[in-house]
């Protein structure tokens, strides 16, 4: 029976467990979905659970859930929420809440502790998972009494979702959890909790910015997760179509802006496209927008972007001049920002974002895809050589530009990730399919060959880079937007980390397809093996199991593919059916990424596939 509690002041609020507060804060902060895994020290809470109308996942390995939770705050844009035991139950979230860390997501963990009179005392699963986590959480409570837990809670989920989002762990005691304390939900508010004010740049900053951009002859846009994050892809969009500034963007970025706008560049940096590291070699001017200049983007420091003045829009103070030394810094929220750089240059474009058409305006998606490039030519002839001269980089640079990759007779993972984002396109389920990808070779050709055109479509580890992430984090998906075409693409080495949670899939019914890039390798280690020593392949094959057996045992169907023509029917009937289904793509073993950026080389300094590139072949030559 579901305990009736008011998130409403009350004149005679109820006396509850520290159990049951945790669950009524939790459903008074909107929380309808909770992954975790039960143990001795959380055993209260989870005997509390029956009483509220909190949908439980039951994972099968503690790394995953905090994956999940992950996966449901990057899909949904709420707070992700999962719990562990002490000990081993609350260190094997550590990995999740790093990978979220470093992607600023934000995510609440909810551990159990030994009871506290036992603190410090080596207890039985006992550890110091405040002390362990302390350099990956925004910030972590220990929670010793039952009256401080619903305020403490509250406190957590303002932490991670304002400012830069992050996790936050609260460590909450067993003795916390069976003691009694009055709850009342607004009586609980937390403290002001406010990291920097929204716009913290002054006048000053903006009129410099604003004349840097008139001065401004090749200026490129960086789109970053901040995007995202801040609900800026109508402002972002609005702002390259006034100005006619191209935009680049970084892994995470990708679906912030659509791919197939005129101005759309595609990714920058390590694994991006050729003529966008040029660009950004040869621009007067960078406008980073929710972005962190990692290493990933920026190649030598040394030699990156010699010629262009560069502005930093960041909501982290402490990013700026981290790694790049920037001309203007305005720090405040994204959204906030450009909304007054728009308003100090005075009367908007005629094209309204009503008409732009971008999926967060509300106007048609064909529209912002297929916007007539004479209606941001009109006011931006500025730049108009500039982007001219960016066409004539791309040229047919990139065997991404042809429809139809040619079928060689061999099978490749471009092809099976073109031909996934061509299928779902032809069945005009583009704008409602998510990518989860793991990460090696894999998640860089995913980036490379399906083009996100909306935002929140693609999820993925980007700091932290963690195998094992996509098939745990495609469930959280699926569980935030149960009517998207949820797709794990996820290498043979990646998917066996958490393959166990095929399990968790069944248990909750759930569609999602399963696509395994198998090449017989840990892909991006051979491949690195292969440019940098010597071909000396240690320890990078890997034997796995029959995956289509694995799944049938799971009660999951599936098949192999081996050959190009069996990619799209196979697509089709794995996204149309009702249950789950794997395809097991067996694909081309000593395949490489390119472009690619070797450590210690500029932006501009790629190695490109080799000259006879087998996805150029066909099967006459």
């Amino acid at each position: 029976m579901d305990l009736d509690v008011q998130h409403t002041a009350m004149p005679h609020p109820p006396t509850l467990t520290g159990a049951e507060i945790v669950w009524a804060t939790l459903a008074g902060e909107g929380v309808s979905t909770v992954f975790g895994y039960p143990g001795g020290a959380i055993l209260p809470i989870y005997d509390a659970l029956r009483k509220f109308p909190i949908h439980h996942v039951l994972v099968r390995h503690e790394q995953s859930a905090a994956h999940m939770a992950d996966g449901y705050a990057r899909a949904s844009g709420d707070v992700g929420v999962c719990m562990a035991t002490s000990g081993p139950g609350a260190t094997n979230l550590v990995t999740g809440i790093a990978t979220a860390m470093l992607d600023s997501i934000p995510l609440v963990a909810i551990t159990g502790q030994v009871a506290s009179k036992v603190l410090g005392s080596d207890a039985f699963q006992e550890v110091d998972i405040t002390g362990i986590t302390l350099p990956i959480t925004k910030h972590n409570f220990l929670v010793t009494r039952a009256e401080d837990i619903a305020c403490t809670v509250r406190e957590a989920f303002q932490i991670a979702r304002s400012g830069r989002p992050g996790p936050v762990l609260v460590d909450i005691t067993k003795d916390a959890q069976q003691a009694t304390a009055v709850f009342d939900f607004e009586m609980s508010k937390p403290r002001a909790y406010r990291p920097h004010p929204m716009l913290h740049s002054g006048l000053g900053d903006r009129n410099r910015a604003l004349e840097l951009i008139k001065q401004s002859r090749k200026p490129v846009i960086f789109a970053g997760h901040g995007i995202i994050q801040s609900g800026a892809e109508r402002e972002v969009l609005a702002f390259a179509e006034r100005h006619g500034i191209p935009v680049a963007t970084t892994l995470l970025g990708l679906g912030a802006f659509p791919a197939s706008h005129p101005l759309a560049l595609g990714m920058m940096g390590m694994h991006g496209e050729s003529w966008v590291n040029h660009a950004i070699q040869n621009a007067d001017l960078l406008l980073a927008f929710g972005m962190r200049f990692d290493d990933r983007v920026t190649g030598n420091l040394a030699h990156y972007a010699p010629n262009a003045k560069k502005i930093h829009i960041e909501i982290d103070p402490s990013e700026i001049n981290k790694n790049v030394k920037v001309d203007v810094a305005l720090i405040g929220d994204l959204k906030e920002v450009l909304k007054s750089l728009e308003s100090s240059l005075g009367k908007q474009d005629p094209t309204s974002l009503q008409d732009v058409g971008h999926p967060q305006s509300g106007g048609s998606k064909e529209g912002a895809r297929g916007l007539a490039t004479e209606t941001w030519d009109q006011t931006a002839d500025a730049t108009r050589a500039w982007r001219e001269e960016i066409r004539s980089l791309k040229g047919d640079a990139s065997v991404r530009d042809i429809i139809n990759l040619p079928d060689n007779g061999h099978l490749y993972a471009a092809h099976v990730i073109n031909d996934i984002w061509q299928e779902a396109k032809a069945a005009g389920r583009l704008a409602d399919t998510v990518i989860a990808t793991d990460v090696g070779q894999h998640q860089m050709w995913e980036a490379q060959y399906f083009k996100h055109e909306d935002t929140r479509s693609l999820i993925t580890s980007g700091g932290l880079g963690t195998m094992g992430f996509a098939l745990p984090a495609a469930i959280g998906a699926k569980m935030a937007g149960p009517d998207k075409d949820v797709w794990v693409i996820v290498g043979d080495g990646g998917f066996q980390m958490t393959a166990a949670e095929l399990s968790t899939i069944q248990q909750e019914k759930l569609h999602i397809n399963i696509a395994v890039i198998n090449n017989g390798f840990l892909g991006m280690v051979r491949q690195w093996q292969e440019a940098f020593y010597d071909k000396n392949y240690s320890n990078s094959p890997i034997l796995s199991p029959d995956f289509v057996k694995l799944a049938d045992a799971h009660g999951i169907p599936g098949t192999h593919v081996r050959e190009r023509k069996d990619v799209v029917p196979t697509v089709t009937r794995a996204r149309t059916g009702s249950e789950t289904f794997l395809i097991d793509f067996v694909v081309e073993k000593e395949d490489g990424v390119y472009p690619m950026i070797a450590p210690g080389s500029a932006l501009h300094e790629m190695v490109r596939r080799p000259t006879k590139d087998p996805l150029l072949e066909t099967s006459e030559d």
